[in-house]
């Protein structure tokens, strides 16, 4: 089965969704599954994962319903308050629907020390008696508190979205890299190969200037901890779908069978217990 990992719906509503300016008008418009059933099936890929881009327990319910609706929408990982004090309620309630696969917090926009705030942490270590990944979203600067929580709860699965947003644009590896390099020794800990257009020229990317963020990502993690995302339609700021799979189709066209099948499918459906 193949998965594309990390994707996103929504309803566009300009207060709500105020992170998409007016530099993003591509995106200020409504996106739903059959908006993105097409590409799918172009590429023979046989469902995704939605994820959250609000935080909101509305939002969650939201992707829920669509995931019941289409049968290509093989699971969400949605949001629910991983601070409040009814945080195990909540998550005992939302595991009972089965297409809920794990839960993110939108991380980049807190301080650079969030999570390891006492009541984030709390919320974090709920999560693994209800086998539920956790999908890390930040910015290069707050990896290090990623380093010390994954650490923390070394039985609890974590999910590193868009390779944790190097500055692609600038050329700078450093100390991405090492930090990286650092992360991927927590065997609880895999990698999505999503997010990577953005994060360069929006305009004038190309292939060569994204490559090495991929190398090192690869050898960090290894074939068994990646997981192709396409991050539609946010990708959709510097490029089409097709543009998407075709970067990393293009970088793995040498790997073997198994490790291709490993990328664009077989580990998003172990780590989010998706039924093959």
């Amino acid at each position: 089965m193949k998965i594309d990992s990390h994707q996103h719906f929504w309803k566009y509503n300009p207060q709500r969704d105020a992170w998409i300016d007016e530099s993003m008008k591509v995106i200020q418009a409504d996106f739903f599954p059959p908006d993105l059933e097409s590409h799918l099936r172009q590429h023979k890929i046989d469902g995704c994962i939605a994820v959250q881009a609000d935080q909101s327990e509305e939002e969650t319910e939201f992707l829920l319903e669509l995931a019941s609706q289409y049968s290509f929408v093989k699971g969400v990982v949605g949001w629910l308050d991983l601070r409040a004090a009814n945080v195990e309620e909540r998550l005992e309630y939302y595991s009972q629907n089965s297409y809920f696969k794990g839960v993110r917090h939108i991380v980049q926009a807190e301080k650079e020390d969030f999570l390891l705030s006492a009541d984030f942490q709390k919320g974090i270590s709920t999560l693994s008696q209800f086998k539920l990944p956790y999908d890390i979203l930040i910015f290069p600067n707050q990896l290090e508190s990623a380093i010390q929580t994954v650490n923390q709860f070394p039985n609890q699965e974590f999910v590193l979205d868009h390779i944790a947003k190097p500055y692609i644009k600038n050329q700078s590896l450093h100390p991405w890299k090492s930090l990286i390099q650092e992360l991927a020794k927590a065997s609880n800990v895999s990698c999505k190969i999503s997010g990577l257009i953005t994060e360069a020229d929006l305009k004038n990317w190309e292939a060569r200037q994204i490559e090495p963020y991929l190398d090192v990502v690869f050898n960090a993690f290894g074939e068994d901890r990646v997981l192709f995302g396409s991050d539609w339609p946010v990708c959709l700021l510097a490029g089409s779908y097709d543009e998407v799979v075709g970067l990393v189709s293009n970088y793995t066209a040498d790997f073997s069978s198994k490790a291709k099948n490993k990328l664009f499918g077989a580990n998003a459906a172990r780590i989010y217990n998706i039924t093959v």
